[in-house]
């Protein structure tokens, strides 16, 4: 990380270049090319706005009590110690569920400047999930965003959850970013190349909150001693490639990723008399991932989409027992999942889809030696979507998922589940086209 401790001075001052050029080039505009009255003329600006709504309702093979206690060893913790720190995995309740509500807004600030925010709105409360400035022509094929937004890493975690083709994230995602993705503040500045294909790079520095491959926050053990500083300062870099072709009659598009960033990871170390563990560290992440879609007509197509992500921590391991004595030791975690899917667009309002998920490396090493762990834990799902228009989809899915374990007497016990869900989206008002 020693080498990244000045690198978002770098992007900082590359961001400030630009919109110094990029201010300057609109000071020598001459004013005939300006359209008729005020550029600033806040009437041409009324924010769209959206509301979107998602709903559900799940039936699996196992009560909800039971499937709160599985996990994905390695990976996750037991749900019931998750949700004491903050960063639980959502699971499959039983019955209706109210998903969320989300309020888009979208509008053009000024000659200069876009601005989007995305609230949420679920059971548990409110909350900013992204609100964002994008700069509107800087020079050079530049652009710069930013404020919290989901991050570019890879394909699927920079969009919202209502583009998905699928009504769950993905596993790996799910492992090693959380439900809420990796979403961060801070900023990004991308470059499209000026050729007859896209390719585009991208650099992201970001404040690196989290807590399931990273975290900034300081971490005390039971007896008020400080294990971490916090970090409020940049503590995620980011970088990304992408690059769209077409072969025939496919359309190509393909990218890599990789992000590093200092780990603190708190699982309940600070609490007095009971046991926890927390991780100091520095982790590194990279994908790839690969579309390819080909249009049979008008109405008809079939995509195909791949991701694949790798993660190395290195660090430090801190265990607390009920006694509150604390042993630590050399912790290092190289684990990797994938997905794939095939989603065919069969009519104007019917789609049909397959996807595999598979968490696959888990090699943990502790105290120098690797720990007897599961590895290679898939999960199948298959869908069915019906769209009366573009502003409704109602979707039935089915999961056979054998990445769960349970905590038993001889270790771990795989629990398979069968998941059936309805899902309904709707949506009003103003709402951009989704992206590819």
């Amino acid at each position: 990380m020693k080498q990244l401790r000045y690198f978002h001075l770098l992007i900082l001052f590359t961001c400030f270049a630009s919109l110094m050029l990029f201010a300057e080039d609109a000071e020598t505009t001459p004013a005939g090319d300006e359209p008729a009255g005020s550029p600033f003329n806040q009437s041409k600006f009324v924010p769209d706005i959206s509301l979107i709504l998602d709903t559900s309702c799940t039936q699996t093979n196992r009560a909800n009590e039971e499937m709160s206690k599985l996990f994905r060893p390695g990976f996750t913790l037991v749900p019931a110690d998750e949700a004491r720190h903050g960063h639980s995995e959502a699971y499959y309740e039983n019955g209706f569920n109210f998903n969320y509500a989300e309020i888009t807004f979208y509008s053009i600030v000024d000659p200069y400047f876009d601005l989007f925010a995305v609230c949420e709105f679920d059971e548990n409360g409110a909350g900013i999930e992204e609100a964002y400035f994008t700069t509107r022509a800087l020079p050079l094929g530049f652009q710069i965003k930013a404020g919290k937004f989901l991050s570019g890493f890879g394909r699927l975690n920079e969009q919202h959850t209502h583009y998905w083709n699928f009504y769950d994230m993905p596993l790996v995602h799910g492992a090693f970013f959380g439900q809420s993705g990796l979403r961060e503040t801070g900023a990004r500045i991308s470059w499209v190349a000026p050729a007859d294909f896209l390719l585009m790079v991208a650099a992201e520095i970001l404040r690196g909150e989290n807590q399931r491959s990273f975290g900034n926050e300081k971490i005390l053990h039971a007896n008020g001693t400080t294990l971490e500083k916090s970090h409020n300062g940049p503590n995620l870099y980011v970088g990304n490639i992408r690059t769209s072709f077409d072969i025939g009659d496919i359309v190509v598009l393909a990218g890599a990723s990789a992000a590093a960033g200092r780990a603190r990871i708190n699982h309940g170390i600070d609490r007095t008399g009971k046991e926890g563990s927390a991780f100091v560290g520095t982790t590194y992440l990279f994908g790839g991932d690969i579309t390819l879609k080909y249009m049979i007509d008008s109405m008809r197509s079939i995509a195909f989409q791949a991701e694949y992500l790798y993660r190395n921590i290195k660090g430090d391991r801190y265990v607390n027992d009920a006694s509150d004595v604390m042993t630590s030791f050399d912790c290092t975690k190289k684990q990797s999942g994938l997905y794939a899917q095939l989603v065919g667009k069969i009519s104007k309002r019917f789609s049909v889809g397959a996807r595999y998920d598979l968490l696959w490396k888990n090699e943990i090493t502790e105290r120098g030696s690797i720990t007897e762990i599961p590895e290679r834990l898939p999960r199948y799902s298959g869908m069915l979507e019906y769209n009366p228009t573009e502003f409704s989809r109602f979707r039935i899915q089915y999961n056979l998922d054998a990445s769960t374990y349970a905590i038993s007497s001889n270790g771990y016990e795989k629990k398979i589940n069968h998941e059936i869900i309805v899902q309904a989206n709707l949506a009003i008002g103003a709402h951009g086209a989704h992206s590819f």
